[in-house]
């Protein structure tokens, strides 16, 4: 039970960050504006980690990217350790 909420936390997260940048290619959102203002907050306290140690390449933020990876790892990770206590 605990591993299947741990996996929705994951997924929440993979769509934030997914629709974040999604909405940076689309010029007319406002980022200042609700939701998006929320979403870009969540975003921004993800992905810092991240941007701290990834520098962009070019014009092009692979941050997103190696948080994917890094994410499903951790969650991975988690669910497996708790799937083997019976959680």
């Amino acid at each position: 039970m605990i591993s299947y909420i741990v996996t929705i936390f994951f997924k929440i997260i993979y769509l934030i960050i997914l629709l974040v940048v999604l909405l940076s290619w689309i010029p007319i959102f406002d980022v200042r504006k609700e939701p998006v203002a929320s979403l870009v907050k969540i975003y921004n306290i993800i992905m810092a980690p991240f941007k701290a140690v990834i520098p962009p390449i070019g014009m092009i933020d692979i941050s997103p990217l190696i948080a994917f990876i890094v994410l499903q790892i951790i969650e991975q990770l988690i669910v497996r350790i708790l799937m083997s206590l019976g959680l």
